[in-house]
């Protein structure tokens, strides 16, 4: 195995964003296997740090790749943009006031302590979430428009943080 291996290459796939997750497990789970420390027990400290070093690489490529968001963010990265550093801070106005009537909706429902409002909203967001998925995949793996996806990327961090927003509301009215 290379250390120096990207996460696609670690697991033998190919760098896109649709991505097949069982085999992705598979690749992860036959790794895993292959570099478990508890495989080195008896052997030296050498292939005890090296094992070590390994099953952290292989858990935080999985990681990475299992989510859709971070599997982005990485595929960007390894075409040199990093969709989150300080120089891409903006959103289209749409998208603004969009925000923004999401987050006066998450408000209200909080106030009002309904449950009901806030599961709506949630599938909502996570129906958009859903679309922006699809359109960072199209974006990174037919069109190979990194700027594109790196905005959408940001859009996507968004609503997740929404739909996190929503899930502590909820938390909130049913700890009440």
């Amino acid at each position: 195995m290379d250390f120096h291996a990207n996460h696609f290459q670690l697991f033998d796939l190919p760098a896109h964003f649709r991505l097949d997750t069982d085999e992705l497990e598979a690749a992860y789970r036959k790794l895993q296997n292959e570099v478990h420390p508890d495989r080195f027990a008896a052997a030296g400290e050498t292939e005890k740090r090296l094992s070590m070093q390994w099953a952290t690489k292989v858990n935080e490529a999985f990681q990475t790749l299992k989510k859709p968001l971070a599997r982005g963010t990485y595929l960007l990265h390894l075409h040199g943009i990093e969709a989150f550093s300080e120089k891409h801070t903006s959103f289209p106005p749409d998208f603004l006031m969009q925000q923004m009537e999401w987050r006066e909706a998450i408000g209200d429902a909080r106030q009002a302590r309904d449950i009901g409002a806030l599961d709506k909203l949630a599938r909502q967001l996570r129906a958009e979430a859903k679309r922006m998925e699809e359109q960072l995949a199209v974006e990174l793996d037919d069109k190979k428009d990194y700027e594109a996806a790196a905005a959408t990327a940001r859009k996507l961090k968004f609503m997740h943080r929404l739909i996190e927003e929503i899930g502590d509301a909820q938390e909130e009215i049913e700890n009440a």
